[in-house]
């Protein structure tokens, strides 16, 4: 973990959207404080909306399916919006995209805002879409995702398997902003959570200040491709 000092911490409720623009020099770090969450999440560059997460990039140049530390957050443009610089889960799950209402209802029944006030059952296709509208966007501009906490397997017949039981309670993953970087979360349920039980787990999220990625920072040295996109990052900074 790199050395920080805590600027604001906050928990996120269980099936609850957040959005923050997390600054170039800081971290967030999400921790599991039960045991079973999942986290989707999306990012864009704040400064150039069009500049969004590119999931097929992220994991070809790092010759990997799954997201741990060492790993970083590719945006379409080659540079690098996050890093993964702390993970005490080891397996985040990049292919299994987003919850939404038809699934929700399926799975769980339907459960509307009007019966149930805060226990209702959201999806996080939904969340993150009203999420982006805060910042003059909509459903268009919402692409691949990331599920923290979260493992998928795929086998050889390219089918997926959701992992049960792959994060402890107090695990966390800590990701360091590389650009100014709008981050939206979600809390709902993995789409592939055989939980026949709507229950949503709340996570802590704490944003710190950090020093800037040194030359030999495990990110950068990962692989040939993540050198060069912290160059190119540097570079639209200059």
């Amino acid at each position: 973990m790199v050395e920080s000092s805590v600027l604001c911490s906050e928990v996120l409720p269980g099936g609850a959207t957040w959005s923050h623009v997390l600054k170039r020099g800081t971290a967030l770090r999400i921790i599991d404080l039960e045991g079973g969450a999942n986290v989707a999440a999306y990012f864009l560059n704040f400064e150039l909306p069009a500049e969004r997460f590119n999931l097929p990039d992220t994991l070809k140049a790092q010759h990997t399916a799954r997201l741990t530390k060492g790993h970083v957050l590719y945006s379409d443009m080659g540079r690098i919006l996050c890093s993964i610089t702390d993970d005490s889960v080891g397996w985040h799950d990049p292919l299994a995209g987003l919850s939404n209402a038809a699934l929700v209802e399926k799975k769980y029944g339907k459960l509307t805002y009007q019966q149930a006030r805060n226990d209702w059952h959201q999806n996080a296709r939904d969340g993150m879409t009203i999420e982006l509208g805060k910042y003059g966007m909509g459903p268009r501009d919402l692409h691949a995702t990331v599920n923290f906490f979260s493992k998928v397997a795929v086998d050889e017949a390219g089918d997926m398997h959701f992992a049960s039981g792959n994060s402890p309670a107090g695990s966390y993953v800590e990701l360091r902003a590389e650009m100014n970087t709008l981050m939206i979360l979600n809390t709902c349920p993995h789409p592939l959570d055989p939980e026949p039980k709507y229950a949503p787990k709340p996570v802590e999220l704490s944003i710190s200040r950090v020093p800037p990625p040194r030359t030999d920072d495990p990110c950068r040295t990962q692989c040939r491709e993540n050198a060069r996109g912290f160059l190119l990052t540097e570079f639209y900074f200059l």
